[in-house]
Parts: structure tokens; sequence; C-alpha cells
């Protein structure tokens, strides 16, 4: 781990914020590498009253996801780093929808190209350098960090909002060795009396403010149910979404910030946003595989996609009925 003092730290930290910038990113903080004891107890009880629904992966390697240490041992500072997605372009009426964070190549592999460019300026510039670039690929509570580093505010829908840009960004993180200043965290709540998200939500997965229910989440069922089906209850209620959901983030009064993406990788692929639902019923395997190639749509497997659009098709029949 290299030694600097106060002033290299903040100097340091300042050209590291100028590099995020220069490559692409909207947004970049700092916060201190410590367990997060508040946090910890918030995820235990949401883990132990089963609102992860069946996503076991949230509650292995429970110590590395609250402790940043554990999971890159002598880790020092925490970067996030925030990526907007934003496209003016909306769904075509009537089609079945795809979430607008999908409608790109995979934004694990953009992202973690330019975090990788990322760590590699920062090692040549201090020297020697430990860490690990994440991108919502391994237990780290990457909205807790963005907060933390004064990136902007955990909302009553559990997503990040940054008051520059709104909602719609991925978030890469940075666990490293370097001791680089830390930014302030963000402690302010502009959410205020707001309500708007949690009135939308068709399934009412925002059980109560600040918190999600995956068991009545369209986006959990339609992504990371691996079933043969999905429950009426849900069926019911799923509008047009074939692959994640927007609600939440489309009603939201502070995406009226939003900034349009420069990734031209964001950018909509032929279809994505205005395919008839009766086309997607027609998409053989080959098709999928074609179609979503480097696509986050991938994670839900083909069986899994097809089981939504059948759920979709169900949906409606129910509506006109």
């Amino acid at each position: 781990m290299p030694a600097f003092d106060k002033s290299q730290q903040s100097m340091l930290a300042q050209r590291l914020k100028i590099e995020a910038t220069r490559l692409g990113f909207d947004a970049c903080g700092i916060a201190k590498a410590e367990r997060l004891d508040d946090e910890a107890e918030q995820l235990e009880n949401w883990l132990t009253n089963g609102r992860h629904a069946s996503m076991d992966y949230m509650a292995r390697n429970f110590e590395k996801r609250v402790d940043p240490r554990k999971l890159v041992p002598g880790a020092k500072r925490v970067v996030t780093v925030l990526c907007s997605y934003w496209q003016e372009i909306k769904h075509a009426n009537g089609t079945a929808k795809i979430s607008r964070y999908a409608w790109g190549d995979d934004y694990h592999q953009v992202m973690k190209e330019r975090l990788y460019e990322l760590y590699a300026w920062l090692e040549g510039e201090a020297g020697t350098l430990s860490g690990r670039v994440f991108v919502d690929s391994a237990p780290v509570m990457d909205k807790v960090w963005a907060q933390r580093s004064g990136l902007g505010w955990i909302a009553k829908n559990t997503n990040l909002i940054n008051p520059k840009i709104g909602s719609w960004f991925f978030i890469g993180t940075l666990i490293i060795d370097v001791p680089l200043a830390c930014d302030q965290p963000a402690t302010y709540d502009h959410c205020g009396s707001c309500t708007r998200c949690i009135d939308a939500c068709p399934t009412d997965a925002i059980y109560k403010p600040y918190a999600v229910d995956a068991n009545r989440c369209i986006s959990y069922w339609t992504i990371e149910h691996r079933g043969d089906s999905i429950p009426q209850n849900i069926v019911s209620r799923q509008d047009d979404w074939i692959f994640g959901c927007d609600i939440c983030q489309d009603v939201c009064p502070w995406n009226k910030f939003s900034r349009k993406t420069d990734e031209p990788r964001f950018q909509p692929r032929k279809g994505i946003q205005d395919t008839p639902l009766e086309e997607w019923e027609e998409l053989d395997l080959e098709a999928f595989r074609k179609r979503f190639k480097g696509s986050s749509v991938k994670r839900a497997k083909y069986e899994g996609f097809k089981r939504n659009v059948r759920a979709v098709r169900q949906f409606r029949s129910l509506k006109d009925h």
C-alpha cells in the first residue's frame, strides 16, 4: 500500500475524478472502506423475512457483503462511479416492454472495460495498487457505497438518486488499498413526502418506503425467477413487461434531470422497444441467441423469456375480459 500525506491524498482523489470523467463516467465519489453496521442489520432482517425470494446468493458471503475489507484484504477506500444509460426514446404504444437498462449491450462488460482503465490509471499514478473492480457481480452494496461517497440518496423505491442526473445510471465500484481523500456522505433525502413510486407500483412490491419485497416485484419474476410460470397475482398486474420493470423510475420526478448517455453501446438495439408481442411469441431459440447476443436479456434465458411472453399474453387476455 502506498503512503501519501493528506495533501497528496486530496490531489490524487481530484485527479482520479477528472480521469473518471474523461473515461465517460457521470460522477465519481470516494468513501472509507469499513463495515456497514447499520446496513448489515437491515440486510439481515430483510433476508430473515424472506424478502429476497429465491435469490439465495443474497444470503451468501454475508460478511463480505457488509465489509469490503473481507472481500478485498487491505482495502482502504471504496471508489464509486455512475454512468448514465438514459435515452430519450420511449416504448412504442402497445408493444411488449423490456427494461431500459437492457436496451443496449450488457452493461457489465461496458462498465468493467472503463473501470479497468480507471484502475490502470490509478495504479500508474500511485506506483503500486491492490484492489478489485466490481459491476453488480459480487457481494458489494454498491448503492450504499455511492451514498457514502456523496453521490446521492437511496430513495423510497430503493434506487439511488443523484440530484443532478436522476436514477437512470449504472453503478461501478473499485475497492482499493490507496488512502485517497474521502467525500462527505450524502446525508440528505430529497424524496420528501412524495410517494409516486409507491403508488405506481402495480404489485405493491415497495411494501413500505425504502423497502422492496422481491416476491412481489415484476423485475424479480421476469429476470431472476427460474420457474416455468409466474404466479397469477403477479401476472394479473404485470402490464406488458417481458423483461424487468421501469415503472418506479418512470414516475420519479427526479428523473426530469436524466442525462442522455453518450455511450453508443447503450443505444437501443433494433426493435428492442417497439417489437409487437406477437413477434416475441414466434421467437425461437436460435433467433433469441442471435438477437440478444451480448445483451443483459440473456440473463432470463430463453425459457424464462418465453415464459414472460406467455405471462404478458395472459395479462392482456385478463385485461380484455
